[in-house]
């Protein structure tokens, strides 16, 4: 398993991230052996957010029922999110105050490792974000904090008022999802949809900041339009690419779709949503593949990416 020391924290962290958000109706045995392959695996970090479930806390709650870390607790790498409400965001620093406890309880832990601002709140208070994130870190309930899903601006605001780094971005992506990489491939280029930068340079500025980057559904087509391994209708450049590169690594698709995102430079982390056990080992493997720049670049255009 690829590891790297994260940016602006202590911590040192696996590539792969296993996220909890679907073990709701998994029994303690099944959520147990999922966590168990992904530590055999080499992953140390965790991600829930309170909203995951069917109603708050309900992933973290599973979690906190079936899986105890007394003995090894610095070991593994816990990280939460918070801002996420019904029908609307809310970085008030009443709601991440009361959100955090809450999640603490359900985990069952003393402490978040990372705390991320799910997703940007329109209304933000910067001075707000900063007193929960002092709070908190004084505390001793939260060691890092970070954002999900946040542009460099955004990330701007914030810091113009929180004075702990924001180590870490979790952002959707994956190769056929990847307009964070593929609009600075094709920067200048007049009537291609693809160098439309839509997120302001996010990956230059996350690389330029130390702040290190998380993909999320990292085997997605778009957002929630079903994976792309295996959809040959669709991507039959792709799936053909993934399994001549499977086949000379002696390895799986899903492990070299996995190496595509861990091969850049910025170390960016995955985040897996899997609740299969040999799923979770598959992608791992992907972890330790390096691919070289004419492979990576392959894969890039079969899934439809343009080098001009």
């Amino acid at each position: 398993m690829k590891t790297f020391d994260l940016p602006g924290t202590d911590l040192h962290v696996s590539s792969i991230v296993l996220g909890l958000m679907r073990i709701e109706s998994l029994d303690d045995e099944q959520i147990r052996t999922l966590v168990g392959t992904a530590r055999d695996a080499g992953v140390s970090v965790f991600d829930h957010a309170d909203i995951y479930g069917s109603e708050r806390h309900a992933c973290e709650r599973r979690f906190g029922d079936a899986v105890s870390f007394a003995s090894d607790r610095d070991d593994v790498i816990i990280q939460s999110k918070v801002g996420i409400r019904e029908g609307y965001y809310d970085f008030s620093a009443e709601h991440i105050l009361t959100t955090v406890d809450e999640s603490l309880a359900a985990l069952r832990t003393d402490h978040l490792d990372i705390l991320l601002l799910h997703r940007p709140d329109a209304l933000v208070e910067p001075a707000e974000v900063a007193q929960a994130f002092d709070t908190l870190q004084s505390a001793g309930k939260v060691r890092h904090f970070g954002v999900s899903n946040h542009t460099p601006g955004q990330i701007a605001v914030l810091k113009t008022a929180v004075q702990q780094p924001l180590v870490v971005n979790q952002v959707q992506l994956s190769i056929t999802h990847a307009p964070l990489v593929a609009a600075g491939v094709a920067a200048n280029i007049a009537g291609l949809d693809q160098s439309v930068d839509r997120d302001n340079g996010l990956l230059d500025h996350a690389r330029v900041h130390g702040i290190t980057l998380q993909a999320w559904s990292p085997f997605q087509k778009g957002t929630s339009e079903g994976v792309f391994l295996g959809d040959r209708e669709n991507y039959p450049d792709l799936n053909d690419a993934l399994d001549d590169l499977a086949d000379q690594f002696g390895t799986t698709p899903t492990a070299i779709a996995t190496a595509w995102l861990t091969r850049h430079p910025a170390n960016i982390q995955v985040v897996l949503g899997t609740t299969t056990p040999s799923r979770v080992a598959e992608a791992a493997a992907g972890s330790d593949i390096e691919l070289d720049r004419q492979q990576w670049y392959r894969l890039f255009r079969a899934a439809g990416h343009t080098l001009p």
